[in-house]
């Protein structure tokens, strides 16, 4: 397998990176180039509720933060996904492939035994996607 790469030395190589939703301390997405960059999604709404509950919520939070990048879940390079409680995986792994698209599943790791600063999430997911 061969790879080329051409570079125009009279116009340097610049890409443009965007923030967006961007706080003190983080932005909840930040686009370079055809890549997106989520911060970690984490259950607002369904904190202290099951696995399922979070899982939905985090996952949708990926779709919506992925929309306003202007790309979705079926361009996903890589997920994340931090679990509280080694016994959630089999649960949040239903929910996984029930919002996965078949055929799309990219590049994962899943770390168990994570300690949240609020101990009522059970989950965070950070993903980097194309554009």
């Amino acid at each position: 397998m061969e790879f080329s790469v051409v570079y125009n030395i009279r116009e340097p190589y610049k890409m443009e990176i965007t923030r967006i939703g961007t706080t003190p301390t983080y932005s909840q997405s930040v686009l370079h180039g055809n890549t997106v960059y989520l911060s970690g999604q984490v259950p607002w709404n369904t904190k202290g509720q099951s696995i399922r509950a979070q899982s939905t919520e985090v996952f949708s939070l990926v779709d919506a933060e992925l929309q306003l990048a202007g790309t979705d879940k079926t361009k996903i390079l890589s997920i994340q996904i931090f679990l509280s409680n080694p016994e959630d995986y089999a649960e949040m792994n239903v929910v996984f492939k029930e919002w996965m698209p078949a055929g799309s599943a990219p590049a994962r790791n899943t770390i168990c035994g994570v300690k949240f600063p609020n101990p009522q999430w059970s989950i965070e997911v950070v993903v980097v996607a194309a554009r």
